[in-house]
C-alpha cells in the first residue's frame, strides 16, 4: 500500500462506523487505551458487548500500581475504600506488610467493585472524547488481502432487531479479555507453556468490611488447619467498605491447563474455618460464588501485528506472582496509546509498524524478565508442600519479607529505588525475557 492509499484507506467507508482506532472491550485495558488516544486528539470508537453497569469476576483489590494508573486517568477516587497493605497469613504466622512509599506509586492500595470501577473508567474515557458503543458484539475481523487489519464486524441489537455492521479503522485494539476472540480469529493463539490461574470469589456482609488491611492466606486447607489436606491455592479477604468484604480463593498451574479443584466445596470448607466473629455465613453471603480464568505471563503474543494491538488479559498480562491484572492492563493501555499516536503520524505501513515496536519493547522492558521470574515462582508454589515450607520459614523474617512483598506485588522501582528494588531488577535482567 503506498502513502496515498494508506492515508485514504478508510475514507471509502466514511461515516458513523469509521474511526482512526477501534478498541474492542471496555474493561480497564480498553478504557485506558481509548482515554489516552482521545486525549491526544485521536478519533476512537470503544466497542463493548455488554451495557454498563456490568460485573466482572475479580478480587477487586487495587495495588498501589493500579491506584497510580487510575489517578493518571484523572478518576475521582473520593470515598473509595483504602488499605495500608497486606496481612499475610501462613505457616502459623501472621505478618503485616505495609505498601511501600515509592516515587511512582503511593503507599496505599484500594478496593473497588468491578461493577463500579469499570464504569467509572469508561465514563472517564467518554469525557475525553471517546465514542462508546454499548451492546456492540464484535463478531470478526476485517482484513486487507495481505492480512492487515482494517476494522471489525459487529452485531448490534438483539433478536429481529439485530443487524451486522462493519466498523473500519486504521488500527484495531484487542482488549476483549481472556477469550481474546478477535486475536484468536486472526491466528494469534495462546501459549500453552505459560501459567494459568483460576480465581473464585463471593461477597459477604462482615464486621471486617471496613478494615485497613487486606488478608492474604498463603495456605489453603480443605478443612481445619493442620488436620486436613493442604491444597495448591491461596485465599483472600479484601475489605470493600460499607460492611462488605470480597472473599475468594485462587489456584495456579504452570501450564495453560487449568487446575481442576472443586472450588465450591473448597470455598465452603475454607470459610467455615475462618474466625466465627468474621460472620462468613451463608446468611451473610451476597450473591453466588463466581469464578474466572487468569491468563498470565504474556500467554498470547505478539502484542502487535499487522494493525492489531493486544492489551490486558487478551495478551496474558496478569501477574503470575499475585494474580493482579488491572495495573498491567492499564499501564499497557497507556503504552499502546503512546505508540499508536506516533504510528498514526507515519506515512506508510512500514513506518507504522516501526513505530509500534515501541509498544512491544515497553512491555518487554517492564515485565519480560519479571514474568519469567514469575513462571519459576509458579512452578514452585503449585506444590503446596513447598509453599508451606516457604511460609513457615520465610514469614518470620521481616527483612526478607520486605523484599518479597515488593517482588510479589510488583511494587518495585524499575530505575533507582533502594537495595530491594535493585535486587529485583537485577534478577529480572538475568533471566530470559518472555
Amino acid at each position: 500500500m503506498n502513502s496515498s492509499q494508506w492515508e485514504g484507506a478508510v475514507q471509502a467507508d466514511a461515516g458513523e462506523y469509521t474511526a482512526d482506532v477501534v478498541v474492542v472491550g471496555a474493561g480497564p485495558a480498553g478504557s485506558a487505551t481509548a482515554y489516552y488516544l482521545a486525549r491526544a486528539g485521536v478519533d476512537v470508537a470503544l466497542l463493548e458487548k455488554a451495557t454498563f453497569p456490568r460485573d466482572k469476576i475479580c478480587g477487586d483489590g487495587l495495588t498501589p500500581a493500579a491506584v497510580a494508573e487510575i489517578h493518571l486517568m484523572g478518576v475521582d477516587t473520593t470515598g473509595w475504600a483504602r488499605n495500608k497493605g497486606l496481612n499475610v497469613i501462613g505457616g502459623g504466622h501472621s505478618i503485616y506488610l505495609p505498601w511501600p512509599e515509592q516515587k511512582s506509586t503511593p503507599n496505599y492500595g484500594m478496593t473497588r467493585a468491578r461493577m463500579q470501577l469499570d464504569e467509572e473508567l469508561v465514563r472517564r474515557a467518554e469525557s475525553a472524547g471517546v465514542r462508546l458503543y454499548e451492546g456492540m458484539n464484535v463478531t470478526g475481523a476485517l482484513q486487507t488481502p495481505t492480512g492487515r487489519m482494517r476494522g471489525v464486524t459487529a452485531k448490534i441489537g438483539r433478536g429481529k432487531e439485530a443487524r451486522e455492521i462493519e466498523f473500519t479503522a486504521k488500527v484495531v485494539v484487542e482488549a476483549g479479555g481472556v477469550a481474546a476472540r478477535l486475536a484468536t480469529s486472526v491466528g494469534i493463539e495462546k501459549k500453552h507453556n505459560r501459567p494459568l490461574g483460576v480465581a473464585a470469589r463471593a461477597y459477604f456482609k462482615s464486621p471486617r468490611g471496613n478494615d485497613e488491611w487486606m488478608d492474604s492466606h498463603l495456605e489453603l486447607w480443605s478443612g481445619k488447619r493442620e488436620e486436613s489436606d493442604l491444597l495448591p491455592g491461596y485465599g483472600w479477604v479484601f475489605p470493600m467498605g460499607d460492611g462488605v468484604v470480597n472473599v475468594g480463593l485462587g489456584s495456579v498451574s504452570s501450564t495453560a491447563k487449568a487446575t481442576t479443584l472443586p472450588y465450591k466445596e473448597i470455598f465452603k470448607s475454607w470459610i467455615a474455618n475462618l474466625p466465627e466473629e468474621w460472620e462468613m455465613t451463608a446468611e451473610n453471603q451476597m450473591g453466588p460464588l463466581r469464578s474466572a480464568a487468569l491468563p498470565m505471563s504474556f500467554n498470547r503474543t505478539p502484542h502487535y501485528r499487522d494493525g492489531l494491538v493486544i492489551v490486558g488479559d487478551a495478551g496474558g498480562m496478569v501477574s503470575p506472582f499475585d494474580g493482579e491484572g488491572i495495573a498491567p492492563a492499564m499501564r499497557a493501555g497507556r503504552y499502546a496509546a503512546e505508540s499508536i499516536v506516533s504510528a498514526l503520524a507515519r506515512q506508510s505501513e512500514f513506518g507504522f509498524d516501526k513505530a509500534m515496536e515501541t509498544y512491544t519493547e515497553a512491555l518487554r522492558a517492564d515485565w519480560g524478565g519479571y514474568y519469567s521470574l514469575g513462571r519459576v515462582f509458579v512452578r514452585l508454589i503449585e506444590n503446596p508442600k513447598i509453599m508451606q515450607i516457604c511460609t513457615k520459614y520465610g514469614l518470620p523474617r521481616p527483612r526478607l519479607m520486605k523484599l518479597v512483598h515488593k517482588l510479589l506485588s510488583d511494587s518495585f522501582e524499575r530505575t533507582g529505588g533502594d537495595i530491594d528494588d535493585h535486587v529485583i531488577t537485577a534478577l529480572a535482567k538475568v533471566v530470559p525475557k518472555v
